[in-house]
């Protein structure tokens, strides 16, 4: 196995998870030890992940307590009812004890799941529908006032994505949108909004869904340059297929567009404890930033014991649960396995040459602002393998355990 810090790459964002209302109400549940703990384990630069780049939604999502939106009057195009009122009950005060815990920048994007109900041509958040063409301006207004009330609260957004999975009718909060209408939506409506609101460096990021039509849905708004002017790149899940290649192929297209893994998680209930879990996570990780990924992002950042709350019973996982009947927080295997990318290659680092001779080891590398090299390795199978490691001239034999993940530090 090779690493070569003189042939670089693209530059690392960050690593973070999203601050949803379900992680939010679950915090709040915890007493005030195992909340501080939970805050230095994700955010401390030192002793935690040093989390750095994180997601919030617009609206309600799956992973709420209920359906709600900033604006529940119907026919407000004005956004004169607009208010963050039920994001100050508990997501606010979560984010802002986060952002007190580390020293380093976080960046922070948002992304809605559905306009409020009376935007849509089925008056439902739920089970999918469409943005009605007479709302659209109304709702690009809505991300630049959903940006500026933040800003009065202490926060900054850096991105937002332009819809949650927009291929997908959901039995939750849901909006559908084909490439068409996302390419025109951004180009005649939210792209023209951010800049008249003096929002330019607001980054807009499209698809936010699988990696399976990654290049099919991004490269229609690519090819429009008015809609592309507007564009940073492009944002992907893990579900359905992993299909990495798509990942690559689009930066190979389109390499001034950028690329980032903005969700994943463990579906269908919390399994505490599974070993798997973490595997999934370093799997994904490592195939995504060496195929152009610049930053990777989890779901929620906590639920509780039974992979919630969720209003509609979509259940998952998280890398850190909390039993709340006994306030308890609960480590799952996925927090360890992150924590050997996020708490190693930090902001600014570039991806270095990194190539294996065997398909039993995964690995990639990042050369850090500081110098140093970090090299992590994951062994998936069943047994040891020994692994000749070359960085320089340095040449060093490890024996990786089975199922197991490593990370190296070079000094620089």
């Amino acid at each position: 196995m090779l690493a070569d810090k003189s042939v670089l790459f693209q530059t690392h964002i960050g690593f973070g998870g999203a601050f949803t209302e379900a992680a939010a109400h679950t915090f709040h549940r915890l007493g005030s030890k195992n909340r501080e703990a939970l805050v230095r384990a994700y955010f401390d630069n030192e002793v935690g992940h040093g989390y750095t780049l994180c997601r919030t939604h617009i609206n309600s999502c799956d992973f709420a307590l209920g359906n709600y939106a900033s604006v529940e009057q119907a026919g407000d195009t004005d956004l004169k009812t607009f208010t963050l009122d039920r994001e100050r009950r508990e997501i606010l005060p979560l984010i802002k004890e986060a952002l007190a815990a580390t020293r380093e920048k976080v960046l922070l994007f948002a992304s809605p799941w559905s306009p409020p109900a009376w935007m849509k041509t089925t008056e439902r958040m739920n089970e999918g529908g469409k943005l009605k063409p007479e709302h659209r301006a109304a709702w690009a207004e809505y991300y630049v006032r959903y940006i500026r009330e933040m800003e009065v609260e202490g926060l900054s957004i850096w991105g937002i994505t332009v819809q949650n999975e927009p291929a997908a009718t959901q039995p939750w909060d849901s909006c559908e949108y084909t490439a068409e209408e996302e390419r025109d939506f951004v180009r005649d409506h939210l792209g023209p909004a951010l800049k008249r609101a003096g929002l330019s460096d607001v980054k807009i990021i499209i698809w936010d869904h699988n990696r399976d039509m990654l290049v099919h849905r991004a490269s229609v708004a690519y090819h429009d340059p008015e809609a592309a002017k507007y564009i940073w790149g492009a944002g992907f899940h893990w579900y359905v297929a992993d299909k990495f290649d798509n990942v690559r192929l689009l930066h190979d297209a389109w390499p001034e567009k950028h690329l980032l893994f903005t969700e994943g998680c463990q579906e269908g209930g919390p399994h505490i404890g599974e070993w798997a879990l973490g595997e999934r996570y370093a799997r994904s990780i490592i195939n995504d930033l060496n195929h152009w990924t610049e930053g990777w992002v989890d779901w929620n950042l906590l639920l509780d014991e039974t992979g919630g709350p969720n209003h509609v019973g979509n259940h998952c996982s998280a890398p850190i649960l909390a039993d709340t009947r006994t306030d308890t927080l609960l480590f799952q295997t996925s927090y360890y396995y992150i924590g050997h990318f996020s708490r190693f290659i930090r902001p600014g680092a570039r991806r270095a040459l990194c190539a294996t001779t065997s398909d039993a080891v995964e690995a990639t590398a990042y050369l850090n602002p500081d110098g140093t090299l970090a090299v992590v390795v994951m062994n998936p199978l069943e047994h040891n393998t020994n692994i000749e490691l070359s960085v320089g001239n340095d040449r060093s034999l490890i024996q990786q355990p089975a199922r197991s993940i490593s990370t190296f530090v070079y000094p620089a």
